[in-house]
């Protein structure tokens, strides 16, 4: 499952194959502090660079005709770093959609964001909504942030949507099964791609951090050396290599 060795980037090019390319993936954006601390940076200079390299990615992964890039942007975790780095954190959005939008809008990439957006300042959730409309009649690729996301908060609001539909009488306890879990998360409405088919992390950590806890149940998982804004289009090529190369059977066996 693991995987810390690079591909050779050409080979990977070449043999990707079209049929077998992850229909969704999800990209924990690791390392951005640490890449700026290497080059005697500030850990902004990080989160700066690592959003022109969502850029990068967004558009390799449309050419390569993904339907879903989901990139874990902030956690409800991530709150706890310094004011003056939550603050920083909290202005990118703004800076991302001025000059990215009318490039999504020319590779038909619409925006979604899922996490608890009210949380947030008032200018961050106006960039983001913004962002999502100004997109939403594009037909191609979602690129798919989780701001202000965390997994197991998510899955408690579930429960308790769903709660709230046995106590009001709409709903009966045998009624609930994955299906209806599925339809109270917030990737729902990215049915029938809500669940990730590939996950990558970089800077060479290995593990998922409250990340899409439900969803990636059958996920292959890749973990690549290089910190975030390392990341080229070609690195992302060689993890969707790695990931073709697997066997996914989802719990059962494949005859002979």
């Amino acid at each position: 499952m693991f995987f810390n060795k690079k591909a050779d980037s050409k080979s990977a090019s070449e043999v990707l194959r079209a049929d077998l390319m992850p229909q969704h993936i999800a990209i924990i954006m690791d390392g951005n502090g640490r890449w700026a601390k290497a080059k005697g940076l500030p850990r902004v200079a990080g989160h700066q660079r690592g959003m022109e390299v969502v850029k990068t990615i967004t558009k390799a992964a449309s050419d390569l005709g993904v339907k879903v890039l989901t990139v874990y942007a902030f956690s409800t975790e991530n709150w706890k770093r310094p004011a003056s780095e939550v603050k920083f954190l909290m202005g990118l959005p703004t800076k991302f959609f001025d000059t990215f939008v009318p490039e999504l809008i020319a590779n038909n990439v619409r925006v979604n964001v899922m996490g608890y957006i009210d949380q947030l300042p008032g200018e961050t959730q106006k960039a983001v909504q913004d962002a999502v409309a100004q997109t939403a009649q594009n037909t191609g690729m979602v690129l798919n942030f989780a701001l202000n996301y965390g997994g197991q908060a998510e899955i408690v609001t579930g429960i308790q949507a769903i709660a709230q539909q046995v106590a009001d009488g709409d709903l009966q306890v045998a009624d609930i099964n994955e299906a209806l879990v599925d339809q109270n998360l917030m990737t729902a409405n990215l049915s029938p791609y809500q669940n990730p088919d590939l996950l990558i992390r970089t800077s060479g950590e290995e593990r998922i951090s409250n990340f899409l806890l439900w969803q990636l149940a059958y996920s292959e998982f890749v973990f690549l050396p290089q910190h975030w804004p390392e990341m080229t289009a070609e690195a992302l090529k060689e993890a969707i290599l790695i990931y073709q190369k697997r066997d996914r059977r989802f719990g059962g066996i494949k005859e002979g």
